[in-house]
């Protein structure tokens, strides 16, 4: 059960209610997360408008969701895992690159490249060396994209925290963990 409220649109003030709105026509119905998040207006505005400016950004929408798996794992965040494999697979990648995103691995280099930097972000907690930023330009990606991933990481951890933190009920068909098997 989660440890706050889970908005219900139909019975929620009318600025939840609006902030719900796009939410629901975007994804058929209203994900617990966004549920969870709005008993802060100003939270889901800040989370619902990053969702937007990075899916307009230059990193692809497949990469943003092989980001989010490996975050996911690494943060024990079953929620995210779940539903960022889902949209993973909406956005192009199969289950097997899914699967590998998850342990922060790809057949891709470049792909590959910023999963490592993405999950040494977030085990360094920022922590990161001259080389790691140089290890992405060697792989080809230029400063807009290495802020991009950046974001992408920062974005995640927000709403693992979320749904960690307050124990969000999985909406999305569920996908196991791999942390446990480092």
């Amino acid at each position: 059960m989660s440890r706050v409220q889970l908005i219900d649109a139909a019975t929620t003030t009318a600025d939840r209610r609006a902030l719900l709105a796009p939410i629901q026509s975007a994804f058929g119905s209203t994900p617990a997360m966004f549920r969870a998040v709005a008993n802060s207006p100003a939270a889901l505005k800040s989370m619902w408008a990053a969702f937007g400016a990075l899916g307009g950004g230059v990193i692809p929408a497949k990469l943003g969701e092989q980001i989010a798996v490996a975050v996911a794992d690494r943060n024990a965040c079953e929620y995210c895992l779940a539903a960022h494999t889902a949209l993973g697979r909406k956005a192009g990648a199969s289950a097997d690159e899914m699967s590998a995103a998850q342990m922060g691995e790809s057949s891709d280099p470049r792909t590959a490249a910023a999963l490592r930097f993405a999950l040494k972000l977030v085990e360094q907690r920022g922590q990161v060396a001259d080389g790691d930023v140089q290890a992405l330009r060697t792989a080809g990606f230029d400063d807009e994209a290495i802020v991009e991933i950046l974001a992408h990481v920062a974005l995640n951890l927000f709403t693992n925290y979320v749904n960690v933190a307050f124990a969000v009920p999985v909406d999305f068909p569920a996908v196991p963990l791999r942390r446990a098997a480092r």
